[in-house]
């Protein structure tokens, strides 16, 4: 699994300057690195000075990084579909949700109590509070779970969507609840104009998309794939949000391991700016002592945008001090010096004799979810279903592969001689 470094906090206040910073430095210093952003306004195609889309976008002039960003509020028809057709046909005309004279079968307590749920469950209702960020999340941890890539550095939108996705869950479990009553009351008419299977399948869906959301906050609450950095700026608003912020995400398991205080007032011999800096030193004290354990970073507001690669280098340097080629294990290693972050890279290969072995890191991981197939030639690692391509020098197939768990890291020897 790649690294996911999330950077969040309230709007305004540079968090797609320092999660694009990042991955700049992270690229410049070896890494394969993707640039995720789920903000509707598409700040990081500005930041980068390229366009980006839906699909990972080699950004020019910076070896080894990709930008990518996500529309999930396009996607939100696609999800639960099934679930979507059988509220559009329990609420449609002719009567009764949509059952016309099929209403007849029922006795007047069954007619009293569909009127009743139906009036609950609207169409509208399938839009939940954090189904946008749901699917943000769940893209996400496709790019997660591929080892092609490193390090996932995700621009998420303002902290209190964020919020709101870790607490879906439970809001699933209340929607899901009405749900089932409506398909328990219409019990044997909706097995005969949806037929059972189709019936059966509305609940799978439903329970099959819970799985997936609990999956992905698993990933998240994991310290060995996930860390979130906290970015604000010295103002009594933002300090106020962050402290709210980090008390929610540890109450959610989510590591904070950094907090950067963005745009603090330089050094100046002015009596303004000078009143200005101590007012602004004394609220990242405040943050120091409400957050002991958070590694608190400044950085001062530079005197002109932040724009463009060269730019973004700058404040890269800043962060995390002069580039460094990352060394060539899995790692972990620790990187940074006003932030810092453990990175450890997704895959690593190299050649052994007749013998060529790749090293998947995926912490956590239970074997069972584990599967390797070959096609054609070409190898297949799966992961929770979800199976990516992994580059071999030689066409293979996997009979002909060993693999071996070892703690956290899957190891695969590919025979040279034997394609």
């Amino acid at each position: 699994m790649a690294r996911l470094l999330l950077f969040g906090g309230k709007g305004g206040v540079g968090k797609t300057t320092t999660s694009a910073a990042t991955a700049v430095w992270l690229a410049d210093a070896g890494l394969r690195v993707l640039l995720v952003s789920s903000d509707p306004a598409h700040s990081t195609s500005d930041s980068l000075g390229v366009k980006l889309d839906s699909t990972p976008t080699e950004v020019e002039g910076v070896p080894g990084l990709f930008g990518l960003e996500m529309d999930p509020e396009s996607k939100i028809s696609s999800v639960l579909p099934k679930m979507g057709e059988m509220m559009n046909g329990m609420n449609g005309s002719g009567g009764l949700g949509g059952l016309g004279s099929l209403s007849m079968m029922l006795d007047p307590n069954a007619k009293e109590e569909m009127d009743s749920v139906r009036d609950e469950v609207k169409t509208s209702d399938m839009v939940i509070p954090g189904l946008d960020e749901a699917l943000a999340f769940d893209e996400l941890l496709r790019h997660v779970e591929d080892p092609n890539w490193d390090v996932i550095v995700f621009d998420t939108a303002p902290t209190g969507h964020t919020l709101r996705f870790l607490s879906l869950p439970e809001l699933i479990e209340s929607w899901s609840d009405r749900l089932i009553r409506m398909m328990r009351v219409s019990g044997g008419l909706r097995s005969m104009i949806f037929g059972r299977k189709e019936s059966d399948s509305m609940k799978e869906e439903l329970e099959r998309f819970r799985r997936r959301v609990l999956h992905v906050r698993r990933v998240l609450s994991n310290e060995e794939i996930t860390s979130f950095t906290l970015v604000t700026i010295p103002e009594r608003m933002g300090i106020n949000e962050t402290l709210r912020a980090h008390e929610s995400l540890l109450e959610y398991n989510l590591p904070v391991p950094n907090c950067l205080v963005n745009r603090l007032t330089p050094e100046f011999d002015h009596p303004f700016l000078a009143n200005r800096r101590t007012a602004e030193l004394g609220r990242v004290a405040e943050l120091e002592q409400s957050m002991p354990d958070v590694n608190i970073a400044t950085m001062e507001l530079l005197d002109d945008e932040v724009v463009g690669i060269e730019a973004l280098r700058t404040v890269g340097s800043r962060l995390y001090g002069e580039v460094q080629n990352h060394p060539e294990d899995l790692g972990p290693h620790t990187i940074g010096e006003a932030v810092k972050h453990s990175i450890h890279r997704g895959m690593t290969k190299h050649i052994e004799g007749s013998i060529e072995r790749i090293s998947l890191h995926y912490p956590g991981i239970d074997r069972d979810d584990l599967s390797l197939r070959s096609e054609d030639g070409v190898l297949f690692v799966g992961l929770n279903g979800r199976e990516r391509e992994v580059v071999t020098s030689v066409p293979t197939k996997a009979s002909q592969v060993k693999a071996k768990l070892e703690g956290d890291v899957l190891h695969l020897d590919v025979p040279l001689d034997e394609a």
